[in-house]
């Protein structure tokens, strides 16, 4: 994310200038800001026995947008006010009880670990922006690192400059580093000053995965720091004499990747065995999501009554109840109520991810309801994303939007946005994708 003042220039396909609000910006100024070039010559330093710039650009072309996205810094300071609300609440012991009851079993087990990468996912208003969504292995931290460095920026901005802008949103001009020091900080809560030796990226069928370029890119970056690394699936660790194992290697910490969230998939028991015998770090874990991510904690955290029952203080209660988009737990008793209701909800699974098994509330069927009803949803509020206009193939594209924080112990580390259609994010956009964040100056009453 990159911060530009309010009279920056910015150019536009017909030539002209914009100075102008963050809304007239993402709907006038189609600066194409992806440097192809650029990301090529990056990625090239990047190389072992893999074409990274294939992986990404060719065989996934909707993974980055053709350009930037505009936020005001007032909308930026907002959703930091909301992620510090919600990271207030998560520490209170009476909220973790609540949401332990609900938790599998292995979100009992307490480590001193954080968990890295939480992506808080927010949708932008006339109001004010909206949390929808936690997530705690969110995907894309790294790839966007890398795509904000071979961006084509508006205006003639030293490289000098970009890096002090970019620690607006990271705290540090070097992303990378910052992750390094996060996974070190995480092995260090467990381990005290042990050295950090191996660490498995592990997720299912590794080499099919949408975001496998990413997890070289990881693989790369622990290995310049002298930490072995391999890419693995969890059926490939054994876990024997109190060690767990990939082949011949002895692994210290996992860089948790799966969406089985409690790891509760018997293929991934090996796994879950070294966890709990606290044999190996593993980030993020089963209870950083019951925390967190579970989509019923986001009832809890819009329900004033429950808030109030918690302890929470008034300041903290009026961020969330207008930060986060309202949310209830699907109830069969309410059944009538959410269908006659139903073109002002989204429907989403309590443990879903990726907007897998979600549904718009005005594309629901009877059917699909009645499956609803049968299982662990929540309804939403209806948060419309805000748009943003490009110009891709000699066209006038309008995409929707929305922004990931993505956080570690409460700060954020990076922001980025994601461009795209239809109902959900989908990277299946031509021209959509990740996109870079630049900021705008806002006024103090934009959201009174």
């Amino acid at each position: 994310m990159t911060l530009l003042s309010n009279s920056c220039q910015l150019q536009t396909a017909a030539g002209h200038h914009c100075e102008q609000s963050a809304e007239q910006l993402n709907s006038q100024c189609r600066w194409a800001s992806l440097n192809r070039d650029a990301m090529q010559a990056e990625l090239s330093h990047q190389q072992d026995d893999t074409n990274l710039y294939r992986m990404i650009v060719e065989e996934r072309p909707y993974m980055f947008a053709e350009s930037a996205v505009f936020v005001t810094d007032t909308c930026i300071k907002k959703q930091r006010e909301i992620i510090a609300a919600v990271e207030n609440v998560v520490a209170l012991p009476a909220y973790r009880e609540r949401v332990l009851v609900y938790a599998p079993a292995s979100a009992k087990f307490i480590p001193k670990a954080h968990g890295v990468f939480f992506g808080y996912d927010f949708h932008l208003s006339a109001e004010g922006p909206q949390l929808i969504e936690i997530n705690t292995n969110a995907g894309g931290a790294l790839l966007n690192a890398i795509a904000t460095r071979t961006q084509k920026l508006c205006g003639d901005l030293a490289a000098e400059e970009v890096l002090a802008q970019l620690a607006y949103a990271t705290g540090s001009p070097d992303p990378e580093q910052a992750f390094i020091e996060m996974f070190l900080e995480e092995w260090h809560a467990e381990r005290c000053r042990h050295p950090l030796y191996s660490i498995a990226i592990v997720d299912e069928n590794p080499e099919t995965q949408y975001m496998l370029p990413e997890f070289i890119l990881f693989r790369n970056l622990f290995e310049r720091h002298n930490i072995r690394t391999v890419i693995c699936d969890p059926s490939e660790l054994v876990f024997r004499n109190h060690v767990l194992w990939y082949e011949n290697q002895r692994i210290d910490l996992v860089y948790n990747r799966l969406t089985d969230f409690g790891l509760e998939a018997a293929a991934h028991r090996p796994l879950l065995e070294a966890y709990l015998a606290k044999a190996v770090v593993v980030t993020p874990h089963p209870q950083a999501h019951a925390l967190y991510a579970d989509k019923r904690n986001l009832a809890l955290l819009t329900d004033e009554a429950a808030l109030l029952d918690m302890g929470v203080d008034e300041k903290t209660r009026a961020v969330l109840l207008t930060g986060i988009a309202h949310t209830v737990t699907v109830n069969p008793d309410q059944a009538d109520i959410l269908w006659a209701a139903r073109k002002h909800l989204f429907f989403k699974p309590a443990k879903g991810y990726g907007s897998k098994a979600a549904y718009r509330g005005d594309k629901l069927t009877k059917r699909v309801f009645a499956d609803i009803l049968q299982n662990d949803y929540v309804a939403q509020t209806l948060v419309q994303p805000s748009e943003r206009q490009l110009e891709v193939e000699n066209k006038i594209v309008d995409f929707k939007l929305d922004l990931r924080h993505y956080v570690y112990k409460g700060r954020t580390q990076l922001t980025s946005a994601r461009l795209y259609q239809g109902q959900t994010t989908n990277f299946r956009t031509l021209g959509g994708g990740f996109a870079q964040v630049l900021v705008v100056r806002g006024s103090d009453n934009e959201f009174r």
